[in-house]
């Protein structure tokens, strides 16, 4: 009769060894899904801010864009390091991390600037050469332009080209 009971103790501590292991192994693969977001990729807030500053600081003084007169007078009302504070958060929300975008919509904001397809594509290869700039991998190059590249149909206006 020890011996039973002696037998059932060991296989139930067995049991909760392998229930305990697998709610260890499911907490680690919890962890390592949670590492994985674009937000963690990138390393945080720390290197998006970053580059988007980066980013920032091509795109105000870029000929190109500057030749569209809404665009040159918004950059003078509009100063750098707002922008770069919105565009941050928006980034930062949009890559799974902890910030919240609180600036206007999309097409609210960008509606008065009549932003032709040739500016948005000269923008979108401006960010590409910071993202290259900052060795960032294919992956992560890839979502992050295609995060830029959800807001195109709020930001472009077809009508003007």
């Amino acid at each position: 009769m020890f011996r039973r009971s002696k037998d059932r103790w060991v296989i139930l501590s067995l049991v909760g060894a392998l229930i305990m292991g697998s709610h260890s192994a499911a907490a680690w693969c919890y962890e390592a899904q949670k590492e994985s977001s674009l937000y963690d990729r990138l390393g945080g807030l720390a290197p998006i801010s970053v580059v988007v500053s980066d980013f920032i600081d091509i795109l105000v003084q870029d000929v190109v864009l500057n030749a569209n007169p809404a665009v040159d007078a918004a950059r003078e009302r509009v100063p750098a390091p707002y922008l770069k504070y919105h565009l941050t958060a928006m980034v930062c929300q949009a890559a799974g991390g902890p910030c919240l975008y609180q600036g206007r919509e999309m097409k609210i904001s960008h509606a008065h600037l009549g932003i032709t397809e040739l500016e948005w594509g000269r923008m979108v290869a401006l960010f590409k050469e910071v993202l290259a700039k900052h060795k960032l991998t294919a992956n992560e190059m890839q979502a992050l332009v295609a995060i830029v590249n959800s807001t195109k149909a709020d930001i472009v206006d077809t009508g003007r080209e």
